[in-house]
């Protein structure tokens, strides 16, 4: 069961692995043209949800995993953290990624937006490498 389990967190981290081309991607929509961009958004907005499912999965896994596992109290506080980090800015970035294309259907500019996303998928990206060497690396009790 454990192994199983195992799988599937990898399985779960490597759907994640969408926020590793997530600021590229956004970074790409300022180069297009508005019908581009409103598509491109649209299909980051899909990607997005997606990812989101990934994180469920990863949540279920992972407490299964550290319930299984002998880890200090802080590595488990550190990476249940950034989890909720992770979760909570994804799903924040979905509102900008939306605006995008409702500001190209309305005719109007979406830079602000496109900045705000590219922000916001920067830090998620930081967080998520910072929790991919926490995983590679957990602090693990010594008695």
């Amino acid at each position: 069961m454990l192994n199983f389990m195992l799988f599937l967190h990898v399985l779960g981290a490597a759907g994640m692995g969408f926020y590793l081309v997530l600021p590229l991607m956004v970074g790409r929509a300022s180069k297009l043209d508005g019908s581009g961009q409103a598509g491109l958004a649209e299909g980051l907005v899909s990607a997005n949800r997606i990812a989101q499912y990934f994180l469920v999965l990863q949540l279920l896994t992972g407490g299964y995993l550290m319930s299984q596992g002998e880890y200090e109290v802080i590595w488990m506080i550190i990476v249940t953290l950034l989890f909720l980090a992770i979760a909570a800015l994804g799903g924040i970035v979905t509102k900008p990624l939306k605006r995008i294309a409702a500001e190209i259907q309305s005719g109007q500019s979406a830079t602000a937006h496109i900045g705000k996303a590219r922000v916001l998928s920067l830090i998620i990206l930081v967080i998520y490498v910072v929790i991919l060497y926490f995983m590679k690396y957990p602090i693990i009790k010594t008695m």
